[in-house]
């Protein structure tokens, strides 16, 4: 695995100067721009994956799990900083006034309801509820919050590959909807494992 993860690093140092070199347009996107759009939200996205990841990591000792949110967790930590470091390139803020998704027409959709901020988001209650929890419940109930992460995570980056205008972003999105899908299948199998299945 740490093989793996130096090859994200790399991989993602090297995708986040090709932006520079992107063979689009020579212009960088607007603040309003769904590049713009996706690379805040997302980066906000992906830091509440990390966040969960690494509370079930203390929460349980089984392996396959932990080996999964660390996985999780690097993948989205190095994509985060290659999304907001395309924010640094364009010259463009990490923070809009905007709400979230309205890059996608659906701002008004984003509730922020108890902490969620877009969907598939977990609330602030469920955080709090995984930090309570161990052992096979702990890992439960954070492949479930996990699952519906990388379902809202699917949408919106499902929506850069349409929308975006940056090669490179939009390779990246389309990895991370293939990268997920995966997921939520293992998920789903080491779900079934435990006598549980995703939430509807």
């Amino acid at each position: 695995m740490a093989g793996a993860a130096a090859a994200v690093l790399v991989a993602a140092g090297a995708i986040t100067y090709a932006v520079a070199e992107d063979g689009g347009s020579n212009e960088n996107p607007s603040a309003d721009s769904a590049d713009a759009g996706f690379a805040r939200d997302m980066a906000v996205h992906h830091q509440q994956a990390v966040e969960m990841s690494y509370i079930v990591r203390d929460r349980t000792k089984d392996e396959k799990v932990r080996r999964l949110a660390y996985d999780i967790a690097q993948t989205q930590a190095n994509q985060r900083g290659m999304l907001l470091g395309w924010l640094d390139l364009w010259e463009l803020p990490k923070v809009s006034s905007d709400a979230p998704m309205t890059w996608m027409g659906m701002g008004d959709m984003a509730s922020g309801e108890d902490g969620a901020l877009m969907p598939g988001m977990a609330t602030n209650t469920e955080l709090k509820k995984l930090q309570g929890l161990s052992g096979r419940q702990a890992e439960i109930f954070y492949l479930q919050l996990m699952t519906d992460h990388h379902k809202g995570g699917i949408h919106m980056a499902e929506g850069c590959v349409d929308k975006c205008s940056v090669g490179v972003e939009k390779q990246l999105a389309q990895g991370m909807v293939d990268g997920q899908q995966s997921e939520i299948g293992l998920m789903r199998d080491m779900l079934k494992e435990r006598g549980a299945e995703p939430r509807p």
